[in-house]
């Protein structure tokens, strides 16, 4: 069987007086496509939207890696304090990306950024601050224990319910921003017990597109964790199940 082919977007440093502008992936991203059955391709910070669609051409599916925070000045909110904003340079290529992805149908599986830079580009808008705008929300970002964790609340039906509905539940946690407004065509399929958006995935006909706010290819995660990725290249390959119902 021909493994299917799935491109990363890399993270990337600009140049300083004492280093090189580089390019760099955590290794657990493409370790866990690879563990999955699938051939991982890094893509740099093309500027060239043809030279996009030219590497779309060839692959099966995308995967929107983690990193530092979006800059809210391009979506037209004020830039809070609390924000650290990634490289211009990959923030230009993976908004384009996203884009490009949404109006290609490409299937799509995007991982903390990844997943809230899916929900911008598809209508949707974020907290830029949990402990301001969710006060009674739980710590979503623990600086003295990264290997934080806490349980999630899962919808019926949904990739997260077949991956983790049989038994305990504990999920990473690293971010201060999360979903607020979600996406049109997209359904919650996780929440933290404080209601904070963990997981979601489109109800789009014909778009496979799934996304978690935590970590399954982190190091600390299990093997459950990495049944996602699983659950992410069956959708690539259209192997998922009957569409199921919205849930309001």
């Amino acid at each position: 069987m021909v493994k299917p082919i799935i491109a990363i977007n890399a993270d990337f440093r600009s140049e300083t007086n004492d280093k090189p502008a580089f390019s760099f992936v955590t290794a657990g991203y493409y370790d866990a496509l690879i563990e999955a059955g699938a051939v991982p391709m890094i893509l740099p910070p093309l500027a060239e939207e043809e030279d996009l669609h030219l590497i779309l051409d060839r692959v099966d599916g995308v995967l929107m890696v983690g990193g530092s925070d979006l800059d809210p000045r391009r979506d037209g909110w004020m830039l809070h304090p609390t924000v650290r904003p990634l490289d211009p340079r990959r923030e230009s290529f993976d908004r384009m990306l996203a884009r490009v992805v949404s109006e290609r149908r490409v299937p799509v599986f995007g991982i903390g950024l990844g997943m809230q830079l899916l929900n911008v580009t598809m209508g949707g808008n974020l907290f830029l601050h949990i402990p301001e705008d969710l006060p009674n929300a739980l710590p979503h970002k623990d600086p003295l224990d990264p290997s934080h964790r806490h349980t999630l609340e899962l919808t019926p039906d949904s990739i997260m319910d077949r991956v983790y509905g049989d038994g305990e539940l504990r999920v990473n946690s690293w971010h201060h921003m999360a979903i607020d407004s979600l996406a049109p065509g997209f359904e919650v399929t996780a929440r933290c017990p404080d209601g904070v958006v963990e997981a979601i995935e489109s109800r789009i006909p014909g778009w496979f597109a799934m996304g978690t706010q935590f970590h399954p290819e982190a190091g600390t995660a299990s093997a459950l964790d990495l049944r996602i990725f699983e659950e992410f290249l069956s959708g690539v390959k259209g192997e998922e199940p009957a569409e199921v119902k919205l849930v309001a």
